[in-house]
C-alpha cells in the first residue's frame, strides 16, 4: 500500500531546512491519496509516529527549451505534495549510510 501512495521523498534545500528544524518531511504522493492514507503509508514504511499531514497540489508548468533546430515547447505535469510532521524526537534518514 505504501508503494502506491508515496511516490518519492522531495529533497531540496528548503525541505532539508524544515526537516532539520521542525521535523517535517516532504513527499511526492499519488494525486488520489488522502491525508489518512498518507499518514498510514509513512508510519508503515518508516516506523515513525505522524502528528499531522498537510497536502497541496502543485500546478504544472510550461517549459521552453532552446535547441539547434529551434524552440521546443513542453509541459511539466502537476503533482501532489505532502508535508508530514513527526512526533517530537523522531526522524527519517533518507540517505542511510552513504
Amino acid at each position: 500500500m505504501a508503494k502506491e501512495v508515496l511516490i518519492k521523498p522531495l529533497i531540496t534545500e528548503k525541505t532539508e531546512h524544515i526537516s532539520e528544524s521542525l521535523t517535517q518531511y516532504t513527499f511526492v504522493v499519488n494525486k488520489k491519496a488522502n491525508k489518512i492514507e498518507i499518514r498510514k503509508a509513512v508510519e508503515d514504511m518508516y516506523n515513525v509516529t505522524v502528528e499531522a499531514v498537510n497536502t497541496m497540489v502543485m500546478p504544472g508548468k510550461s517549459k521552453i527549451k532552446n535547441t539547434r533546430s529551434g524552440l521546443q515547447k513542453g509541459r511539466k505535469p502537476s503533482f501532489k505534495k505532502a508535508i508530514v510532521t513527526l512526533s517530537e524526537g523522531e526522524e527519517i534518514d533518507f540517505f542511510g549510510e552513504l
